[in-house]
C-alpha cells in the first residue's frame, strides 16, 4: 500500500488542553508536553485538581519523542514519555523518572459485522499483518483462528503513527518480542520505517482513521478505544493464551512489574510480554520527567501527581487505566523525597 501521512481529526480526546485562569494570586501553573497514551487521564486529573486547588496545569499530547525532547531543551516543567529512559540516557540528560499511572495498548479495526474483542489475532497474524504480508481479512491465517466469523474479502488498511511516539515504541518492541522475523527486518523504535500503511499524528489520528475507513486495522491507548467505540482484539499472551482487553487482564500484567529506585524506575521492555497466563502482553507505564535543576516547579509537578494519586484513581479507572498499586506510589514518594529533593 501506499504510504500516507495523514493529519488527526475531531476526536473525542484532543490534542491539547489548557485548563481555565488561576483563581488566586498565590496559584500557579505548570506546562507539560509528551505522550499522547496518558493525555485523556492527565486532562481528567488537571481539571479535578484546578477544580480543588485552584491550581493549573497544562499538558499537550505531541508525542513521547517531543516530551523527551521539550523537557530536555527545558521548553516545559516536565515530559511525558510512554518509552522509559535508561539510567544512562537521564544522567546525559539532567532528567529524573517516574512512573505516573498504567494503561494498555490494543489492536484495533474496523471490520463490518465483527464486534468488539470477537476477533482473535495470533502473534503471527498481528505480525504479518504489520508486515504487509497478509493483505485480506480472509486470509487462512487470520481465518483458522476465528472459524466462527464470517470474514470479508476486503483489503486490510494498517494505520500506524506517523510521529515519535512511545505507543509506537512499546508497540514495536511487543512485535520484535513475538517475531524474530520483525525483529530482524524492522526493529522497535518511536520512529520505524514500516513496510506498509498510512501515518496519522497521535493515538486520536489513528482513532480517526481506524473509524472510519472499513477493512482499517491500528493500535491506540485502551482509553482511545474505549471513549470512541472502537473494536479490539483479542491477543495471546507471552505463553500463546488468548486474552481479552479488559481490566483483569491489564490487573494482571500490572502485577509483575518490578521497579527499582535506583534505576530511577526503568525496566527493560517496560511491563510488556509480562507473565503470566491472564496477563494482557501489551500493557505500559507511563513516564513522567523532570529537570534536575527545576526544584521549584518539581515540587508542583509532583505535588499535582500526588494529589491525582490520592483522590482521582476512580477517574483514570473509569477511563480503562490501571492506577498504581499503593506500595508503588509510597515508592515514588520516597523517590522524590530521597533522590529528587535529596
Amino acid at each position: 500500500m501506499k504510504k500516507a501521512t495523514v493529519a488527526a481529526l475531531t476526536v473525542a480526546v484532543t490534542a491539547g488542553t489548557v485548563f481555565g485562569a488561576a483563581s488566586s494570586a498565590k496559584a500557579w501553573t505548570i506546562n507539560g508536553a509528551g505522550a499522547t497514551f496518558p493525555y485523556p487521564v492527565y486532562v481528567k486529573w488537571a481539571k479535578d485538581f484546578k477544580r480543588a486547588t485552584g491550581n493549573r496545569v497544562n499538558y499537550q499530547g505531541i508525542g513521547s519523542g517531543g516530551g523527551i525532547k521539550q523537557v530536555t531543551d527545558r521548553v516545559v516543567d516536565f515530559g511525558g514519555s510512554d518509552k522509559m529512559l535508561k539510567p544512562s540516557e537521564l544522567d546525559k540528560r539532567r532528567l529524573y523518572q517516574f512512573p505516573a499511572v498504567i494503561g494498555s495498548i490494543v489492536v484495533v479495526y474496523n471490520l463490518p459485522g465483527v464486534g468488539d474483542k470477537e476477533l482473535k489475532l495470533s502473534n503471527r497474524a498481528v505480525s504479518d499483518i504489520f508486515m504487509g504480508k497478509v493483505r485480506y481479512w480472509d486470509n487462512r491465517e487470520i481465518k483458522q483462528d476465528n472459524p466462527g466469523l464470517n470474514l470479508p474479502h476486503m483489503p486490510i488498511t494498517v494505520i500506524h503513527r506517523s510521529e515519535g511516539s512511545g505507543t509506537t515504541w512499546n508497540f514495536t518492541y511487543w512485535l520484535s518480542g513475538i517475531s524474530p522475523e520483525w525483529k530482524s527486518k524492522i526493529g522497535y523504535g518511536k520512529v520505524v520505517k514500516w513496510p506498509t500503511g498510512m501515518g496519522a499524528k497521535g493515538n486520536a489520528g489513528v482513532t480517526n482513521y481506524v473509524k472510519q475507513i472499513p477493512g482499517a486495522i491500528g493500535y491506540v491507548e485502551y482509553a482511545y478505544k474505549k471513549q470512541n467505540n472502537l473494536t479490539a482484539a483479542i491477543l495471546q499472551t507471552k505463553e500463546g493464551n488468548w486474552v481479552k482487553p479488559c481490566d483483569e487482564t491489564f490487573k494482571a500484567a500490572a502485577a509483575h512489574a518490578r521497579w527499582s529506585l535506583r534505576t530511577h524506575f526503568y525496566t527493560p521492555g517496560n511491563l510488556l510480554l509480562a507473565e503470566g497466563r491472564n496477563s494482557w502482553p501489551l500493557t505500559v507505564a507511563t513516564m513522567i520527567l523532570l529537570p534536575r535543576e527545576k526544584k521549584v516547579t518539581n515540587k508542583r509537578v509532583t505535588e499535582f501527581y500526588n494529589w491525582a494519586w490520592k483522590h482521582d484513581d476512580k477517574a483514570a479507572e473509569e477511563l480503562g487505566y490501571v492506577p498504581l498499586p499503593t506500595s508503588v506510589k509510597n515508592m515514588i514518594r520516597k523517590y522524590w523525597n530521597t533522590v529528587v529533593f535529596k
